[in-house]
């Protein structure tokens, strides 16, 4: 990333975020004949080839940008006993019901995890598609969360919920890259360190989007 950004006040941000983002569904979620721009294989390469044999998984999530004097970041920590990503920091989401756009699922799957009312949310527009290593296409949707706001998780896939300063996650010397392990291969990804939390892979790929779409001029 570069080197440090000015200071983007809430108003600018979403200010931004109207202009620059729609809710027109990003091609390639459903059609294997267009291969997403943004995924894991943005800083690993040959994770595109790994993605691509799989079945497509379309998907949501939701990015909720709290509306604070400060705005900060609403994320998520998924339950220790889930099949896949335990354990990690995410966005709120999921799967895409076949009757569902990707800005109702994103705002389904918000009430159903953590209870997030769609009331308390304005939905801005969509991030670029996001593929990744086990065939999830996933649309970012950014959304403007008004506070004061309640949460009622649902502890089978959520364990808490937690903010953090959208300036640190935006801030690019704390975006960075690192390595493990994983099938036989080195794997290469995003990954930003908030106290004693360890926010990396998907979510940190998505923040990296984030910055791009909305803090390179």
């Amino acid at each position: 990333m570069q080197e440090a950004v000015a200071a983007v006040t809430a108003a600018e941000f979403f200010r931004r975020a109207r202009e620059r983002l729609s809710l027109d569904v990003p091609a390639g979620l459903t059609d294997p004949a267009v291969i997403p721009k943004r995924g894991d294989h943005d800083i690993d390469p040959v994770m595109q080839k790994i993605a691509t044999v799989r079945p497509i998984r379309p998907a949501a999530v939701l990015v909720p940008i709290v509306d604070r004097a400060e705005p900060t970041v609403l994320l998520t920590q998924r339950a220790a006993q889930l099949t896949e990503h335990s354990g990690q920091i995410s966005f709120p989401g999921g799967k895409i019901d076949a009757d569902e756009t990707p800005r109702d699922g994103a705002l389904r799957e918000a009430e159903e995890e953590i209870g997030l009312s769609r009331t308390a949310v304005e939905p801005l527009g969509y991030l670029d598609l996001y593929m990744t290593t086990l065939g999830y296409r996933i649309v970012p949707l950014i959304a403007r969360v008004k506070p004061p706001f309640e949460l009622l998780l649902n502890t089978a896939e959520v364990t808490e919920t937690f903010e953090v300063p959208l300036a640190f996650l935006m801030e690019p010397k704390n975006l960075q890259r690192h390595s493990r392990d994983w099938q036989g291969l080195t794997r290469s990804y995003y990954a930003i360190t908030f106290e004693k939390r360890y926010v990396w892979g998907v979510t940190a790929g998505i923040l990296r989007n984030l910055y791009d779409r909305i803090y390179r001029e």
